[in-house]
């Protein structure tokens, strides 16, 4: 009996465990405290608050009113706003009782900031470090990573999920605070060639109907997979064997018309759209994800994601380690047909089937294959043949599933 009873409460604990594991909505936390309604305001106009939403394990260093008033009388622009604010998104999780026992009184904590790919070197950290009189000070490691803020009061506390503290002022820094451009000025193959992309941005550049197709895409939200200049050098004498209208559809496959964080790569599996996009003629592909890497999935090939240049909304670049190839464009390699088993020996008496043997040898001769590597055009009917694993959308529910039988299972047991 006490064996039993034992196994319902563990039960019980992993239902509440499932039950206060669910996502938070920073928005809604702040609306509860009228003395932060400028900075929730403005997580919200930057959207930042939606990635906040999007993050676990997180801190929020919030500022009152006043020192809101005190950032906004220096004029940033809302791209700059963001950046500053998001210096203070603390990538851990803090809580009042873990601020006053930090491992030898000190902390290096990564930022939301630090995540965009602007921030070079340290600039994306802030030091935390807990003072003589239960004193807990800020620093932006740019700034020599001495404390320029200090800890309140708790706002609001999810345990190990989100940790919202307010601090006394905002966080200096001078990488944080510089003029950011609007996304519409953003050189996106600035970035790119500046990071490992130099061939594929000048191939882009040099395609004014593909270029005007990202540039047009920039503000409403653009997303960039550029292949890094090894395996695009080595792709460029393909590239070249295209038809204009291929090439221009080549090289707006690698964007996307949406912005798309590396956390909701990592949450949205499935088909995706892209520039290129039109009609019948499809030229998407799919993301799927295994624990920390992402890949992207055509019919021709996969490629893995191997780093982030940019993620700062509406923008974000990544770079990828092959040429993603689309389906639209370029053949698949047909699957290698298995040599056929050596005929048993016939017996000495039996007769020759010298028909039969001619016909299994004519079967066995294949057709000479096309070239598969050089480009050419699907047929229609080849492009229109999507399989269902590529039309197939993944999405985790486990958690509401598994907290659902556990509640069915503690009701058995209890009876």
């Amino acid at each position: 009996m006490q064996q039993r009873q034992h196994l319902v409460f563990l039960i019980f604990s992993l239902f509440l465990l499932f039950q206060t594991s669910s996502a938070h909505n920073v928005t809604r936390l702040l609306a509860k405290h009228p003395s932060l309604s400028t900075f929730n305001h403005y997580l919200t106009l930057t959207h930042l608050a939606q990635e906040i939403n999007r993050k676990t394990t997180i801190t929020v260093l919030a500022l009152d009113n006043a020192a809101m008033s005190s950032l906004l009388d220096k004029n940033p622009s809302i791209y700059t706003l963001k950046n500053i604010l998001s210096l203070h998104v603390l990538l851990d999780y803090f809580g009042a009782k873990k601020l006053h026992q930090i491992t030898n009184g000190t902390a290096l904590a990564a930022t939301m900031f630090q995540t965009t790919g602007v921030a070079p070197g340290v600039s994306g950290f802030v030091n935390i470090t807990d003072l003589k009189g239960g004193r807990v000070g800020f620093g932006a490691e740019d700034n020599g990573g001495s404390p320029d803020a200090y800890f309140v009061k708790s706002v609001e506390e999810l345990p190990y999920n989100i940790s919202i503290i307010q601090i006394s002022k905002a966080l200096p820094s001078a990488v944080a605070e510089a003029p950011t451009p609007e996304p519409s000025k953003l050189n996106i193959t600035g970035i790119m060639s500046a990071h490992g992309c130099k061939v594929f941005a000048d191939t882009l550049l040099a395609n004014t109907e593909a270029m005007g197709t990202y540039e047009d895409n920039i503000n409403g939200g653009l997303t960039v997979f550029c292949p890094l200049d090894d395996p695009f050098k080595a792709f460029l004498p393909k590239y070249k064997n295209l038809t204009a209208s291929g090439k221009a559809s080549f090289l707006e496959f690698f964007g996307v018309p949406v912005y798309q964080s590396l956390s909701s790569l990592k949450s949205n599996n499935g088909i995706m759209n892209t520039l290129a996009t039109d009609g019948a003629s499809k030229f998407d592909f799919t993301v799927q994800n295994e624990g920390e890497v992402v890949t992207l999935k055509t019919k021709i090939n996969t490629v893995k994601i191997t780093g982030t240049l940019l993620d700062q909304q509406p923008v974000a670049i990544y770079t990828i380690d092959k040429v993603l190839m689309p389906r639209e464009l370029f053949k698949a390699a047909p699957t290698p047909t298995p040599a056929p088993a050596p005929a048993p020996e016939e017996a000495a008496d039996a007769p020759k089937g010298s028909k039969s043997k001619s016909k299994s040898k004519s079967k066995s001769k294949s057709a000479p294959t096309p070239d598969t590597d050089s480009p050419a055009y699907a047929p229609d009917g080849d492009v229109a043949d999507q399989t269902a694993d590529d039309n197939g959308a993944v999405s985790s529910r486990g958690g509401r599933f598994v907290a659902v039988g556990l509640s069915f299972l503690l009701v058995f047991l209890l009876l």
